[in-house]
């Protein structure tokens, strides 16, 4: 055997160094030998060989062993009495001398590259069929960190070698068809890098939830990066958005969510690690910087350019010097490899009532079963196939048991949480970090698990009634008149990104500041104003954030970003605030008179520049503009709501101007709603202040009638198809085009009425606006319109959509 390498630099592997490294370790040979050149940093490391796993097995009677253990899991044998045995083995044997020399040699190698005596290591485990596609469960086999001394590697090398036999490795080979023999394992040794001083966590090269291409998603925690891949913490969440990092004068970064991190993994004294409480300061304090999010971005970034192909990746800070690290990189194996042309949706068919608990949602789906409660994992005939798994955080060895759940709910753990990665790979719906699932989720209690509601998942009582539905995107029809996206939550803006929509005809900004902001703008300027229990609830919320008016500005930028960034570059309409004074969200009850009807009182473009709102919509007007000249989203068209006369669109214009918005600068388009008889009557002179119209169909209707929306006695009056209505519409197109204005409508109806889209698509309409619902219904039913109008002769086509129009 004097022949057999034993171990080998990272610098001398590359990707095709699977079958002698495993995958780990041969991409992070790739990453070492073709990437750090380039300036990405990995940690300095070597890996041993599969011909020594093969020395390992030829001493003594291992290979034996194996071989006879696993021969009797076809005879019955208990899964958990044939793993033991084999770990055993492997434990109690020392490893080939040879072997040990090598490591030896390794390991001081690295230490005099390091410049330090016998430095602290990490350990891992890197079997020759793992982070395959098809054969994608990484993280089976064990982890060693903080490793210490020849002994403390020597005893990390053998329990790596042992974990490849644990329960849910055997349990993988046994369903994935491998041969227990057939699969080898290397140990990758790296020097540690001092995480535990900083920070740690994962970066994806699209959105792990959605599949979303176009961003990179990096989650961080304080310490080390265990808390994030196990999901113990609320981490950190940066989303950057790829099209902005090719201009290095803008900033890409389009979301920050600051998590909880109340737990962090640091080094212990005697060797290995411990888990201790992070202090006030750090939870409330980012673990990366603008820049750091930025390069961590943009390595991922070039990592992905590499491969190929979307990518999962562990990085590290260490805290002595600084510096960044890449420790880890593997392709992305579950949202990378769905069937793109099928949309598959769920939703609810009845009102489920008030949720039992709430967390992230995982998938898309919605599972039912009684709840099962558990503290560690149980043997495989002990968890009832159905039953709906409910611990405080999972982690390797729970993979048997949450194969056999209908659904999953932690009660800590994000995005990029062990439990969430695994569910997704089993397309088993989780509610993850919902904080104290199992103190109020009893044992046997049938719930259902809803993740179809956006990005919170919800667990209610009873097994409620659901439908599902499949669209084929590939099998819906082009059509002339664009079909676009109603989006009002950014967190679930992405999820649609695979609908064919012509961009988002509306994006109400009042439901960002809903979902993202939470508080009414006025209330942080003027806190002086708010009762004691309002101040000091949002005293809580914006703790942290000196400037409060900085808190409301960035968390509205993000949230339209979001959405701009989902369907990029496509134009994204959004409409400015459309507050009714009796629709105000927390702290706005002060700055909100009370009036009889609010339908037609102080809204939309009257608050802009009275002295009411006129700083609140300053904000506004900042994070618009933050989003399409920082962030470089210049597809964010502002819409102006509810404008009643010419002399109030000029006055609206001019507080714009003032706050930075200039229409035509830098390619702003303002449109303008179209939801007054006004509108309609001085189109022409509206057309002159605005580039586009929309109808808003329920105000037009409610104004044209002289019927109250929400009034239940008029409800039989009030009627989109009216002639009056009608009429103003097809007025309204036929002006706005003269004018070289296009026209949308953004509405339900036609949605629910194929009748009212063929009068729409005759009149001339260059766009409708929906919910993502009802996208694929009113394709069809715009394109059958559409097909009427061929038939019926020459010019009965609606005209090309006029300059400035949605595209």
């Amino acid at each position: 055997m004097g022949s057999v390498r034993r171990i080998v630099p990272f610098t001398e592997l590359g990707r095709h160094d699977v079958p002698r490294v495993g995958g780990k370790n041969a991409s992070l040979g790739e990453l070492t030998s073709r990437l750090a050149p380039a300036g990405i940093r990995v940690p300095p490391g070597f890996a041993t060989t599969a011909e020594a796993y093969a020395e390992l097995l030829d001493q003594g009677d291992l290979r034996d062993v194996v071989r006879t253990q696993t021969d009797r899991l076809h005879r019955g044998a208990p899964l958990d009495e044939v793993g033991a045995t084999v770990r055993a083995a492997f434990l109690a044997r020392p490893l080939p001398l040879p072997l040990q020399e090598a490591l030896m040699a390794g390991y001081e190698r690295l230490a005099a590259e390091a410049g330090r005596e016998l430095p602290e290591l990490a350990v891992r485990s890197s079997a020759t069929a793992e982070d395959l596609p098809e054969a994608s469960f990484a993280g089976q086999q064990e982890t060693y960190l903080n490793v210490r001394g020849h002994r403390g590697l020597l005893e990390a090398c053998t329990r790596c070698y042992a974990s490849l036999f644990t329960d849910r490795a055997i349990d993988y080979r046994e369903r994935m068809g491998f041969d227990h023999l057939g699969v080898a394992l290397s140990v990758g040794v790296q020097l540690m890098v001092r995480s535990d001083l900083a920070g740690a966590g994962v970066a994806f090269t699209l959105d792990p939830e959605s599949g979303f291409p176009d961003v990179i998603v990096i989650s961080a925690a304080w310490g080390l990066g265990e808390t994030v891949v196990s999901g113990r913490v609320d981490p950190d969440e940066y989303t950057v958005f790829k099209p902005g990092m090719r201009n290095r004068a803008l900033d890409p970064v389009i979301d920050v969510r600051t998590g909880s991190k109340r737990l962090k993994t640091v080094y212990a004294d005697t060797g290995l690690t411990r888990t201790v409480e992070t202090s006030e300061t750090e939870r409330n304090r980012q673990v990366l910087d603008d820049a750091e999010i930025r390069t961590l971005a943009g390595w991922a970034g070039s990592v992905e350019e590499h491969y190929g192909c979307p990518m999962d990746l562990e990085w590290a800070k260490d805290g002595r010097t600084g510096d960044l690290w890449i420790v880890q990189a593997r392709p992305e194996t579950v949202q990378s490899h769905r069937h793109t042309a099928t949309l598959s949706r769920r939703r609810l068919t009845t009102s489920p009532g008030e949720p039992l608990a709430v967390g992230i949602a995982v998938g898309e789906a919605i599972g039912q079963g009684p709840v099962v409660a558990l503290e560690s994992p149980v043997d495989l005939d002990s968890f009832p196939k159905g039953g709906v798994l409910v611990t405080g955080v999972t982690d390797p060895d729970w993979e048997p048991v949450m194969k056999k759940a209908a659904a999953i709910v932690t009660d800590h753990g994000g995005r990029t949480s062990h439990a969430a990665i695994v569910s997704r790979e089993l397309g088993v719906p989780a509610v993850v970090g919902t904080g104290h699932g199992t103190r109020t989720l009893s044992g046997g209690r049938p719930v259902t698990v809803s993740c179809a509601e956006g990005e919170r998942g919800r667990v209610y009582a009873g097994l409620l009634p659901y439908e599902e539905t499949r669209t084929d995107l590939e099998e819906l029809p082009a059509t002339r008149t664009r079909v676009m996206l109603n989006l009002a939550d950014p967190s679930a803006a992405f999820r649609w990104w695979r609908l064919p929509a012509d961009g988002v005809g509306l994006a109400r900004l009042e439901f960002i500041v809903a979902h993202q902001v939470k508080i009414h703008p006025m209330a942080l300027l003027h806190p002086e104003r708010l009762d004691p229990p309002d101040r000091q609830t949002i005293e809580r919320m914006t703790e942290g954030h000196p400037d409060r008016s900085e808190y409301f500005v960035g968390r509205l930028a993000n949230g339209i970003a979001r959405l701009a960034a989902s369907r990029w570059p496509t134009r994204v309409v959004v409409r400015t605030s459309d507050f009714k004074t009796n629709e105000y969200v927390l702290g706005g009850r002060p700055f909100e008179p009370d009036e009889a009807n609010p339908m037609i009182g102080w809204r939309g473009a009257s608050r802009y520049y009275s002295d009411g709102y006129r700083e609140g919509f300053a904000l506004e007007c900042r994070a618009l503009k933050r989003v399409r000249d920082d962030m470089g989203l210049t597809n964010v068209v502002v819409m102006i709501p509810f404008c009643r006369t010419l002399g109030e669109a000029d006055r609206v214009l001019e507080v714009m101007e003032a706050e930075g918005l200039v229409r035509g600068e830098n390619g702003l388009r303002v449109y303008v709603m179209a939801e007054i008889p006004a509108n309609v009557i001085l189109a022409e002179q509206f057309a002159e202040r605005f580039d586009g119209f929309s109808i808003g169909s329920n105000d037009l209707t409610q104004l044209t009638l002289g019927v109250d929306r929400d009034s239940e006695a008029l409800a039989h009056v009030f009627d989109e198809t009216d002639p009056a209505v009608v009429r103003s519409i097809q007025l309204l197109i036929a002006r706005a085009h003269a004018a070289g204005r296009s026209v949308g409508l953004c509405g339900q109806r036609p949605s629910d009425d194929p009748a009212f889209t063929s009068v729409l698509v005759a009149a001339g309409l260059d766009a409708v606006s929906v919910a993502p619902d009802s996208f694929a219904a009113v394709k069809r039913h715009v394109a059958r319109a559409e097909a009427k109008l061929d038939r019926d002769g020459p010019g009965a086509a609606p005209p090309a959509p006029r300059p400035g129009g949605p595209d």
